[in-house]
């Protein structure tokens, strides 16, 4: 049977009900303008997984009840990331997010970068303001990381030539980071010792590691998942599919199926030719085979934590991400 995410959620339900309350008064400005576009901000705010990673995080570090700093870090991280994804919409000229207009379609680029930079200071004075430094440096750390694997990918996509190690480096920057640093400040939040942060920071990266190849996934699937089918290939993105498929080809299909993703311009016909030559060539059962490794390795170090409502949760959210259908 398959467990909904409110069910999963049921041990931190009313702890999320109350940051639910505390993240839209932490929204609220007299800046009329602002306070318009805040209020949109929260109103599509989606199914709140960060969140739960840091307050079950917390609970299974010793955290419960839940501490005010549990409540604050969730709020720093949705901060600093909705900040991020302003920033990125503006960078993709992108006028969607999610179903949802982005901020700078509504209300154009200079007024969204602006909008990014507010969300940015809001989240470092809520740090400040309550002497939560090591929360800030956590969080602070995974914006770095997540830019810098934004760059990386940029830079790699001009020549496509992704390893399998550069394309783990990048999806642990962009993606991987960012779940690591939730379940790191989980535990910081709950007074938790050093070595019990960094073995909840390494559950987070493994857990984000899984959830981007299932996301890498989608892109050779035909459900509507939210995302177009092929659409990191018609950006030129080598994921894992591709990058295995790429490493069986004999060297005029290597070049064929690089030259189509190079020069796909759109195209449905190349796009699915690249679409079928990573399903023949095994590229979809080796990245899922990587997926559960993942998965299996986040699990053995969630059990090395207290069993508890909390843990068997998280073990039930690990298998929502890498089940989910979009």
């Amino acid at each position: 049977m398959t467990v909904t995410l409110d069910q999963i959620q049921a041990p931190i339900a009313a702890e999320m009900e109350e940051f639910e309350k505390k993240f839209r008064q932490s929204m609220q400005t007299r800046q009329l303008l602002l306070d318009k576009i805040m209020g949109y901000i929260v109103k599509r705010k989606g199914k709140q997984i960060r969140p739960m990673f840091v307050f079950f995080t917390a609970k299974i570090s010793g955290g419960d009840p839940l501490p005010e700093a549990s409540f604050r870090g969730a709020a720093l991280i949705e901060l600093l990331h909705t900040a991020t994804l302003v920033h990125d919409d503006v960078v993709d000229e992108s006028n969607y997010r999610r179903g949802f207009f982005s901020i700078n379609a509504l209300w154009k680029n200079k007024i969204a970068v602006l909008v990014g930079d507010y969300l940015l200071s809001k989240g470092l004075l809520l740090s400040l303001e309550n002497n939560d430094y090591e929360l800030l440096k956590i969080v602070s750390n995974a914006v770095k990381e997540l830019s810098e694997g934004e760059l990386l990918q940029i830079e790699k996509a001009r020549r496509l030539d992704i390893t399998e190690d550069v394309y783990f480096d990048i999806i642990r920057q962009k993606t991987a980071s960012l779940i690591a640093s939730c379940c790191a400040v989980g535990a910081a939040s709950a007074g938790a010792d050093a070595k019990t942060i960094e073995r909840a920071r390494l559950f987070g990266e493994k857990v984000g590691m899984a959830f981007q190849i299932k996301d890498d996934l989608f892109d050779y699937g035909t459900a509507e998942i939210g995302k177009p089918l092929g659409i990191d290939i018609k950006e030129k993105k080598m994921t894992l599919p591709l990058i295995y498929a790429l490493q069986q080809a004999d060297w005029l299909t290597k070049r064929r199926v690089i030259y189509n993703v190079k020069n796909n311009d759109g195209r449905k016909d190349r796009v699915q030719q690249v679409i079928e030559y990573v399903k023949t060539s095994g590229g979809l059962e080796y990245a899922i085979k990587v997926m559960e490794r993942y998965r299996d390795e986040a699990l053995e170090i969630l059990r090395t934590f207290p069993a508890s409502a909390s843990r068997t949760s998280l073990e039930q959210l690990i298998n929502y991400t890498i089940e989910r259908e979009k």
